[in-house]
């Protein structure tokens, strides 16, 4: 009993409950419970998961990191960890479209609907079933090319915004709605992309005391390499400075951006 309950006291009277509870009584009204009517009453080992404890967080950031880390094997150890402990599928799905967003990015721009189509299946399905969607995203993810580009980018430019004067959108990006708003200058030297060869014009789209900075840096990975190759081909070498590299950002590591624990 100690051994199917993991030490879990908790666990452990729960089985015996359970146990007594699923087999009549005999003709002398006494319950004979041994080892094997628990274990028949149970129908599986109970694996070490608290929902409201540490061992829970440890498997969550075992399951996402073996994800980040291209292990589909360890990614799927842990899901079934997950899901045998009744973890909400729901919940193990949620992490995935984090992950798809946050460390797969434009490297697979698939990782995305695949995360929510996972989402979508468990939802509609429920259990036992959605077991089956969750595993398929966990190892497309697992197995996708790699990138955080898109995260680290939107961190550094919220740095910037948290800790830089809000400077006025310039004149020539703002919308011109009334006839003084024109006369002042709203809209003017505005280039409309499409009425240029390529449906590009070059012209800055940050405020002055971040001209050129750079946010967005592609990797070569996957189908970045090519978002990559495009942005050379509009910009060139006129991208300018690149914001300090802040990994940590506003949010990190297996914490959700509000800055609850996963």
């Amino acid at each position: 009993l100690v051994n199917i309950a993991n030490g879990d006291a908790r666990i452990a009277l729960n089985a015996l409950e359970t146990a007594a509870y699923a087999f009549t009584p005999n003709a002398d009204g006494q319950r004979l419970i041994d080892l094997e009517t628990i274990s028949d009453a149970l129908q599986r080992r109970t694996p070490m998961y608290d929902k409201a404890g540490e061992s829970h967080y440890d498997t969550i950031s075992a399951f996402i990191k073996s994800v980040r880390g291209s292990s589909p094997d360890g990614a799927l150890y842990w899901l079934a960890r997950m899901i045998e402990s009744g973890e909400d599928p729901l919940f193990i799905a949620r992490r995935l479209v984090i992950l798809a967003s946050e460390d797969i990015g434009l490297a697979e721009p698939q990782a995305l609907p695949v995360a929510m189509a996972a989402q979508q299946a468990v939802h509609f399905l429920g259990m036992p079933e959605g077991r089956i969607p969750l595993a398929e995203a966990t190892v497309y993810l697992a197995t996708a090319p790699k990138s955080n580009s898109a995260y680290a980018a939107l961190n550094q430019a919220m740095r910037d915004v948290r800790e830089q004067a809000n400077e006025p959108v310039p004149l020539h990006l703002r919308n011109a709605v009334t006839g003084m708003m024109k006369d002042m200058g709203y809209g003017k030297d505005y280039k409309y992309s499409h009425d240029f060869k390529g449906h590009f014009a070059e012209q800055d789209y940050l405020p002055p005391s971040l001209k050129g900075r750079r946010y967005y840096q592609p990797s070569d990975e996957g189908a970045e390499r090519e978002i990559g190759r495009r942005l050379k081909r509009w910009w060139g070498g006129k991208t300018g400075e690149s914001a300090a590299q802040d990994p940590s950002g506003p949010a990190s590591g297996d914490q959700d951006p509000d800055g609850s624990k996963d």
